[in-house]
This record gives structure tokens, sequence and C-alpha cells, in this order.
């Protein structure tokens, strides 16, 4: 394949991280240059050696030698921009966010999917080496189930590069409209990184102030995960009188993941306060720090272009597609909207034609799971006792093994005895349960010898515990349970066999 042409619509500051990815390329070059200032215009093209210059993107558009656009301009100018490069054919990359709303993104995607074209929505963040580390790790299970993200911003007054005057106006603009500079224009990076670090989300919860009217900070936001039980939180900071180490805005992110057997730390993201290693792990023995990895902010911006030229080249699939970013957004969208009405906002709402209503089943019904009616009757159960249960206890106990999870509890290796006490007409029995690679086996008929943990329980409790009629936790409290040993292992064998 000859070298992908590519235009370059809207020549501000961020481009100049965007060219990066196409000096030296052997596969593309930037062909022409396109901005509303013919200076800016004409100095891009002499800096990048483009062949052309445009004022006026339609013309760019209409150029045959032009294969593909990178979009770099304000939001409010993406959706008409995409969609009259998608109506030419050209291949599309364009600056995240993808939009201003969702009835845009569909519009997007609607002209999108009538060519036969790449579209990704850029977030250099997801290419920078730090993160893209962080992921390999998560994926490959060094930390085991991943549960929390959480995330710092600190902006500062002064440091990092020069913004032109034009960059500060329609970012206030934006502002003005409600989408703050912060928290959802700087936001959609973090937003993109905990989706791509952790999945995607449920709802969230968020809290966005300001100290002089314009900048959307101090803020606080927290989200659910849609699956498992993980959660996430980002806390911004603006410190006016603090000047920031960085080559590019004044601003630097930390962040850490969490999970069930370890902690990864990222140490930098666009600035330099923090000196040393970028990446960081601990996996309970000893921190393993990552010197080596690359940590300028640049190098996401020139793995995001690689993967627009390798996408257009068949060899790779674009991040982010239209859809994933359009779920950005809609994260993105949700967090403006939560912290407006002062409540939880489910991402799905957001697309239901009654978001009140939507929230309000989703809330009632989330609650409703355990109804006053059940309420009374787990109390009656209790006043009652469990002993009617005692003679399932042996049965209960062996199909237990069936429900054993080893992703919960990776690596776990322990003896657990159980002992469960005679109750009515039942006899006591004991058990021997040992989990080991990955598996779990049970015996019957003595406890083990050298246990981690024994447990003493009234049989008919510990079935009512296996029939969902009793909390494990409840009856602890209320002192039905006896453990000798290993306190902790109780938590990883509740969490093994979900009881």
């Amino acid at each position: 394949m000859e070298k992908i042409n590519v235009g370059i619509i809207g020549c501000g500051r961020i481009s100049d991280l965007h060219y990066l990815g196409y000096r030296n390329n052997k596969h593309a070059r930037i062909y022409a240059v396109c901005d509303c200032d013919k200076d800016v215009a004409l100095r891009r093209q002499k800096e990048w050696k483009a062949v052309k210059y445009y004022t006026d993107y339609q013309y760019l558009l209409r150029d045959p030698e032009i294969d593909a656009v990178e979009i770099l301009t304000p939001h409010t100018a993406h959706e008409e921009m995409v969609v009259n490069a998608a109506l030419m054919g050209k291949h599309i990359a364009v600056q995240k966010p993808m939009t201003i709303s969702l009835e845009s993104a569909d519009r997007m995607l609607e002209a999108i999917q009538q060519k036969d074209i790449v579209y990704k929505v850029t977030d250099n963040y997801l290419f920078y080496p730090p993160i893209v580390l962080a992921r390999k790790m998560i994926d490959e299970g060094t930390i085991g189930t991943p549960t929390n993200v959480r995330i710092k911003l600190i902006s500062g007054g002064s440091g990092g590069w020069k913004v032109p005057p034009a960059a500060w106006e329609w970012r206030i603009k934006e502002t003005a409209e409600g989408r703050g500079l912060q928290t959802f224009d700087h936001g959609h990076h973090l937003w993109a990184t905990s989706w791509y670090l952790l999945g995607d989300v449920d709802r969230v919860m968020s809290w966005i102030d300001s100290v002089d009217g314009m900048v959307d900070s101090p803020a606080v936001i927290m989200w659910k995960y849609r699956d498992g039980i993980r959660y996430g939180m980002c806390e911004y900071i603006w410190a006016p009188d603090l000047y920031i180490t960085s080559k590019y805005y004044a601003n630097d992110e930390w962040i850490e993941i969490s999970g069930t057997k370890g902690i990864i730390l990222i140490n930098r993201c666009t600035g330099n306060i923090l000196s040393g290693p970028a990446v960081s792990l601990f996996t309970g023995k000893k921190w393993k720090h990552f010197s080596k990895v690359k940590c300028d902010w640049a190098e996401g911006f020139k793995g995001a272009t690689q993967n627009f030229i390798n996408t257009i080249r068949g060899d790779d699939k674009p991040l982010l597609t239209g859809e994933e970013g359009r779920e950005i957004l809609r994260f993105n969208l949700a967090i403006q909207k939560s912290s407006r009405v002062h409540r939880e906002v489910y991402l799905e709402e957001l697309d239901s034609p009654f978001p009140a209503l939507y929230s309000w089943r989703r809330s009632r019904s989330e609650k409703g799971n355990i109804s006053h009616i059940q309420k009374l009757k787990e109390v009656i159960g209790r006043r009652r006792g469990h002993a009617r249960y005692a003679s399932r206890a042996r049965s209960l106990t062996l199909e237990l093994m069936d429900k054993f999870d080893p992703d919960v509890v990776q690596d776990w290796e322990s003896t657990i005895g159980l002992d469960l006490l005679p109750e009515n007409d039942t006899p006591g029995r004991t058990f021997s349960i040992l989990i080991t690679k990955g598996s779990a086996t049970v015996e019957e008929g003595s406890l083990p010898e050298k246990a981690s943990l024994i447990l003493r329980i009234p049989s008919g409790t510990w079935a009512a515990i296996l029939l969902g009629k009793e909390k494990i936790e409840q009856a602890f409290t209320d002192g039905k349970i006896e453990m000798d040993g290993e306190i902790d292992e109780a938590l990883k064998v509740r969490a093994a066999f979900g009881l």
C-alpha cells in the first residue's frame, strides 16, 4: 500500500502532539492541513512539509488525494465535520469527546455506517504506555480480580506550555453551556481510562463545584461498574497558586487500581509532579517498580495515531470505536447530570424517553430485592430458629462444592474444618474442605489435623445460610458461629462459595 494521505482539520495547540505520529511514519503522511486562520494553516504546512493547505475544510474533503482526516476542532463542530467526511468516503479520526450529545453521536454513527470507512474517537490515554501496562497486568491476573480504580487530577495556575487565547475562548464557551473544562473536556481522558481498565459503568454520583465560577473544580465523582462488585472514584483539585512541572498542560494525574491480591500505581500522566518510576506494583510481598516504561505524555498520541493508520491498513481495530466513543460520552454526560440534579444517575436513563421514570423504577427494583414482607419473614424465621433445616445440612454441604468459584480467590490454598453441631434429631457431622489448584473438595467424617480455619456452627443455622434464609454475617453477630484459626480465611470462604 502506498503512503496514506492524511488531512489535519484544526491546527491548534493539540495538533503539535498529533503531528508526532506522522513524523517519519513509513505508512502515512500529513498531505494537507486546514485551519480557519490562514496564517496558522500556512505555518503548519511549512512546519509539517504538507503538500497543501486549506482554510475551509469542505475543500479539503473534496480533495481526491486525501484518504483520511484527523478532526482536531472544538467539540461543537465534530458532528458536521464527521458527517461530511463520511459522505466523502474519508477515513476519520475525531479528537475526544466524540460530540456534545447522544443525539448528535447517533447521527454521526448513522452517517458512518452507510460507508465502508474507518472511524475512531481518539483518546491518547488509551495508548499511554503506563496505562497500557496496567491494563496488561490486570488482564494477566497480576492483581487478582480488580475491585476499584481511584484517580486524582490536580491543576495549577501556572506551568506547562503556552495555550493560545483562541483555545481558551472556545473552551470558555463550552463551560458556559454546561460542559466543564475539567470534568467534561479533560474528563473524557479519565472516564475513558477507567472504562479501559475495568469495563462498562452502570451509574454515577458526582459533586462538581467551582472556586472562581469558571473552572469546574474541586469535584468528586464516584461510579459503580456494570459487572461484578467494583467501583471507581475521581477527585479534581484546582490550585490556582500552584506551579505544575509539565511539558504540556499545567496538570497531572495519579491512578491507583486495587484488586483482590494487588495494587497498581500509575504515578504520572500529563505532568511530572512525582519523580521516580512511572508504574509501581504491590502484590503482598514487596513493591516492584517499572522505571523503563515510557511515560512522556506525547507517547499516547503516537500510539493513537499508529492505531488509526494500522486500522486503515487492516492490521488493527479502532480504539475507541464509534460505539465505544458514544459509551464514554454517555458516562461523561451522566456525570454532568448527576451534579445538576443532585442524585445518582444511571447511564441507561440517558437513552430513556422518560429518564426520571427509568431512574425511579431501577431504584425501586433494587430496593425491592428484599421486600418488607421478605424482611418480616426473615425476622419471624430467626425467632422460630433454624433447627428445622438441620436435616438438610449434610446434603447442602456436599452440594456446596458445585458453587466454588476459583476466579474470586485466585491462587488460594487452604484447608477448612467444618464442625456441624447436633440439633433436634440431627446428629453432629464433621467435614474437611480442601482448596488447592483452583478446585475444592470435601471429605466427611473428621476435622483436618492442620486446618487453616475451623468453623463450629449448629446444623440448622448452617443449612439456613446455604439456603439463603440467613446471612452468615448475622449468624456470626448472633454468636452462632465459632471460629478457630486464621479468621481472615472466613472471608475467602464466603467469597469463594458465594455465601
